[in-house]
């Protein structure tokens, strides 16, 4: 069919198929550049894994770190990624990223009006590798304002993990959950005021559970739904990108399916897929991913199931790092949609992560992407590792939250549910009792508690050095000594679940370049096609140099996506 040929119905310069960072950050760049831009979402709500994320952006060298002390610089950002990320991924990407994402920054900060804070002591993950910083390189949303939407729209927007909230409904920031879970000086405080804040919007308690001060993925995305808003940058929900439209190997735009009817919508500078990766789809997953793997052990969007793979594939484009996702330990919680990441629980002290033989495999403090990478590595029929078991005891318990329970000093063991109780956490009198409910080996945990009590009082891991570093230490207690991630295990009764390989969302997807251009196997672009996000092969390789190392990129692509596109070269 020749373009002359085509009905459109609808025709627009950028057609973007997602509503997460990505989509949101190339459409508001798309339309100030002067271009028509058209957002289009599956899904009945918008924002992705995005809002559902803690929404931080990982940008080295960005403009806000001098005035908070911290310096940086692109060579020493780059040093460091080489070191992380390796030679899989083109060091034009990487170069492509450092020179785009503090631009990012700026304009999201100067131009679009999006209130961004550094994190200070949000360290990288590595901080062996040469070029690392011990914070600075994080950004988060400053918390968002949901009245500043129509009510619907807000009720629109996919919500907070339940992880990243207070009783499943008030949210926190970075710094206010570090607190929280770390009991950091004035933690209650902080908590308190986070409470009376949420009950003191008495109307609308009336109305939604929902916390209209959004925090963390949700301050993100509100903030840039209300900039889409003020464009009046059209996003449709419930359209379901389909089949792109060609000619002579060249993408016009694409067929969706919206109230039941196909409508053809026409891109005359590009498309651009920034619609997730494939974590609910179990046939990929079953494909792609390391086994064992399932969509319910996934923190990521429902809605994600690799359809902008699928339709990128159809067009010729080659895919990249498939086996690949934004790794981190998770638990199944009843009754939940979602798995829930464990962030911060596995580096608080008095805790210990086991396989089934009851031996430690990783360094619990270590990045949530190494955590699992460790537990598919040691995972094998004699001496199994998926799933894994936290375990803890009676003063654990008391202390910190984990999964889906308050600290046991405000939710005892008798406010827990009869389903929490029988389907997510064990609890028995001795360490031996817990073995046989958990189907540990009792020797192996026994020796391995006893080893941890031993660090506990030298404040000494010799084995994983547990506690040893900046990173290793923001989600420590810091009120324990010698080390704020090693704490006894002796206390009872004792406690454990069951530690599965999830991930915030796949991370493998289709090969782009360093100007977010989908390309062939050969190398060759796909001309008018472009994505960002996790539909895309990512640019930090099979590593997570930083917090933010997921959106970070994602907005960046899309910005670069959306400059190319409209104006050319951008890098």
């Amino acid at each position: 069919m020749t373009s002359n040929a085509i009905e459109w119905d609808h025709s627009y310069d950028f057609v973007i198929v997602g509503t997460g960072v990505a989509a949101m950050v190339a459409a508001i760049t798309a339309h100030d550049l002067g271009a028509s831009t058209l957002l289009i979402e599956k899904s009945p709500q918008y924002g992705g894994s995005s809002a559902m994320s803690g929404g931080g952006l990982w940008v080295p060298n960005n403009h806000k770190m001098e005035a908070e002390g911290f310096e940086d610089s692109y060579e020493e950002a780059l040093t460091y990624m080489k070191g992380t990320v390796g030679e899989e991924v083109s060091e034009l990407r990487m170069r492509s990223y450092l020179t785009n994402a503090p631009k990012i920054v700026q304009y999201l900060c100067q131009q679009v009006g999006i209130g961004l804070n550094l994190v200070p002591d949000y360290a990288d993950y590595y901080q062996d590798i040469p070029g690392s910083k011990e914070g600075g390189r994080t950004l988060e949303a400053a918390p968002f304002d949901a009245r500043q939407l129509d009510e619907e729209e807000f009720l629109q927007m996919r919500q907070t993990a339940p992880q990243e909230l207070i009783l499943n409904r008030i949210s926190m920031n970075i710094p206010e959950a570090q607190s929280a879970l770390t009991h950091s000086p004035g933690w209650i405080q902080k908590m308190a005021g986070r409470m009376f804040e949420y009950l003191s919007d008495i109307p609308w308690r009336f109305k939604s559970k929902r916390d209209r001060r959004c925090a963390m993925g949700n301050a993100l995305i509100g903030s840039l739904r209300l900039a889409l808003k003020r464009r009046d940058i059209p996003l449709w929900l419930n359209t379901q990108a389909k089949q792109l439209i060609m000619e002579n190997g060249h993408v016009l735009g694409l067929t969706a399916v919206q109230g039941g009817k196909g409508i053809q919508i026409k891109g005359i500078k590009g498309v651009l897929f920034a619609a997730g990766g494939f974590d609910n789809s179990g046939a990929m997953r079953d494909k792609y991913l390391p086994k064992p793997t399932l969509p319910e052990w996934s923190c990521g969007n429902p809605f994600s199931t690799g359809d902008a793979i699928t339709m990128g594939l159809e067009a010729g484009a080659a895919l990249e790092m498939m086996d690949e996702a934004w790794w981190g330990p998770t638990v199944v919680v009843p009754g939940e949609e979602r798995a829930r990441m464990l962030v911060i629980e596995k580096s608080l002290p008095g805790g210990v992560m086991v396989n089934k033989q009851g031996q430690r495999f990783v360094k619990e403090t270590a990045a949530y992407n190494d955590i699992v990478k460790a537990m598919y590595a040691s995972h094998s029929e004699a001496s199994p590792c998926v799933p894994a078991y936290l375990i803890f005891d009676a003063n654990f318990r008391k202390k910190y939250p984990v999964g889906p329970l308050l600290p046991g000093a405000q939710q005892p063991d008798w406010a827990v549910s009869a389903k929490i109780k029988e389907l997510f956490i064990k609890r028995a009198d001795s360490l031996d009792e817990l073995a046989e409910l958990l189907g540990i080996d009792a020797a192996g945990l026994t020796h391995t508690v006893k080893q941890m009590n031993d660090y506990a009082r030298s404040g000494v891991d010799p084995v994983f050095n547990r506690g040893e570093n900046a990173f290793d230490q923001f989600y420590g207690d810091k009120s324990v000594t010698p080390n704020p991630c090693l704490g006894p295990i002796v206390q009872s009764p004792f406690y454990g679940f069951e530690v599965y390989p999830g991930e915030l969302g796949t991370k493998g997807g289709l090969k782009v370049d360093e100007y977010a251009r989908v390309l062939t196997e050969s190398g060759e672009c796909i001309p008018g096609l472009y994505a960002a996000g996790n539909c895309s092969a990512p640019v930090m390789g099979r590593s997570y140099p930083g917090a933010g190392s997921t959106l970070g990129p994602a907005a960046t692509f899309g910005f670069v996506a959306a400059n190319n596109a409209i104006e050319g070269e951008l890098f």
